[in-house]
């Protein structure tokens, strides 16, 4: 944040009502609340580093790598005295039942947040877009935007925003809505007036640890992502542990089974936001084979748009692989994966071995 911004920045006005003008402006541009949390992260900073400590970030470096300043707003931007987050709800009802297609196994289970648009894109252009509207009512003034795109803590802010609370699963909850919405910030140099802290409501339920097909949750509010599917099937680069991948069934693109336990998610609403709301080439309701079938350039086509993309066509597969390992056996199956038992790539060749020998199956 520059000397300039504060320079060329207006006398302050009253920063009560420019906070209300915020949430107005926020909803108007379609996020579904707006809060303001304070920069003392400190007890979240204990809870990290012991978390680092144990290792359960796994092959994620870039979060040991940036240490402490996940937990300290004004290391990574100077001058941050406030962050202003912001929720956007992607549920959607045009996609098919989430628990239908877990129970088929024939099926590719995507995650709900990845069927529509990347929301990086959505989410950090209308963030952009509320900085502009602040900007317009006090002048030039010190922020950054940030959509999972940096160290950031999100729901620890947005929890000591008053968005929700974090649930036992490590998610952010709220009353009205459950946890199906994505979370962005702008950091500030603006004091505005922070938004008390909502209370937790999760009480003495588990379900969300009980429904986790690996024990990733391993109390509550601790989650090893070493085990966590999501992060076995997204942000793991190497191979997917053996004794593992049973448990991961038709799951190829992340996993929602603790939101889909959650009791608050009885309370989710559609989203409103088009593209959120539509459901792209399918993927609420695709065949493991279909999707086994797609060739590298396919891939790139149909992703494009889509947070999907950013894992590769060699994670998909991957991925795919251990899905039709785990489906019931049959002729297309088998051949499926048989058509990729020489593939170039030796993680995608290890996967497709291990699958076929769940179906008794030849390489060839």
């Amino acid at each position: 944040m520059t000397e300039a911004a504060h320079a060329a920045r207006p006398p302050p006005r009253d920063y009560d009502a420019l906070a209300h003008d915020i949430a107005t402006w926020g909803r108007e541009l379609g996020f579904q609340a707006i809060g303001i949390a304070g920069v003392d992260l400190s007890d979240d900073e204990v809870r990290l580093m012991n978390w680092l400590a144990a290792g359960r970030h796994g092959e994620m470096d870039y979060m040991a790598r940036h240490g402490a300043s996940r937990a300290r707003p004004a290391d990574l931007v100077p001058g941050t005295v406030r962050v202003i987050t912001a929720r956007m709800d992607y549920g959607t009802d045009a996609a098919r039942d989430a628990g239908a297609v877990l129970q088929d196994a024939r099926k590719a289970y995507v995650a709900r947040y990845a069927l529509g648009r990347d929301y990086h894109k959505v989410m950090r252009a209308r963030l952009a877009r509320l900085a502009a509207r602040i900007a317009e009512a006090v002048g030039p003034f010190g922020h950054r935007v940030f959509t999972d795109s940096a160290p950031v803590l999100e729901v620890a802010l947005a929890a000591r925003s008053g968005l929700g609370w974090r649930g036992k699963h490590t998610l952010l909850l709220t009353r009205e809505t459950g946890s199906y919405f994505f979370l962005g910030e702008i950091y500030t140099d603006l004091p505005l007036p922070e938004t008390p802290i909502a209370t937790s409501h999760c009480g003495t339920c588990t379900a969300c640890i009980d429904a986790c097909p690996t024990g990733a949750i391993v109390a509550p509010y601790e989650l090893d992502a070493r085990r966590c599917i999501s992060y076995l099937t997204i942000e793991l680069a190497g191979s997917i542990p053996a004794p593992l991948r049973p448990l991961i069934g038709n799951r190829v693109y992340g996993c929602d089974d603790c939101q889909l336990a959650c009791p608050w998610n009885r309370f989710a609403q559609p989203t409103a936001e088009p593209d959120f709301a539509a459901v792209r080439h399918g993927l609420d309701d695709a065949d493991l084979v279909d999707l086994f079938a797609w060739t590298a350039e396919a891939f790139d086509a149909r992703m494009r748009g889509s947070a999907i993309r950013r894992i590769g066509h060699e994670r998909w597969l991957r991925n795919l692989a251990v899905g039709l390992g785990n489906a019931p056996s049959s002729p297309q199956v088998v051949a499926a994966l048989r058509s990729r038992a020489d593939d170039p790539s030796p993680l995608v060749r290890e996967h497709v071995a291990w699958a076929l020998a769940r179906h008794g199956a030849a390489p060839g």
